[in-house]
């Protein structure tokens, strides 16, 4: 069993960077591929970034590639999202999920957390 807990959302102006974290339980985080998603309101949940364990090879979506960076340290057992430039379409709740599998879309994910809002304002 792994539990996530994020944390390091909040309200921001465009134009400001926010970085989210994610705190992993267990004592075998560096065997997870982990990924960040989000929700706006009234959408699906959609794809936001992800990291490999066994390589660190990283993936982002379109939407997000140049302005959020996705990494992890094992050592504290968390994943982070760095996000830049952020944009009022970047408003939703940020989940961040892990799975044993190497590669992993977003309904094969085992271990959810709770999300954190992040709010852009205009």
């Amino acid at each position: 069993q792994v539990q996530l807990v994020e944390s390091g959302g909040g309200l921001v102006q465009a134009g400001a960077s926010l970085t989210l974290s994610c705190a992993a339980s267990g004592r075998t985080f560096s065997r997870y591929s982990m990924g960040w998603f989000r929700q706006a309101p009234g959408k699906e949940r959609e794809f936001v970034a992800r990291i490999r364990w066994i390589d660190g090879l990283r993936y982002y979506a379109d939407s997000v590639k140049g302005r959020f960076t996705i990494s992890r340290d094992n050592a504290k057992n968390t994943v982070y999202l760095q996000m830049n430039s952020l944009k009022p379409e970047d408003t939703a709740v940020y989940y961040c999920a892990a799975d044993r599998k190497v590669d992993v879309t977003g309904s094969e994910y085992a271990y959810w957390g709770q999300g954190t809002q992040v709010t852009v304002s205009s």
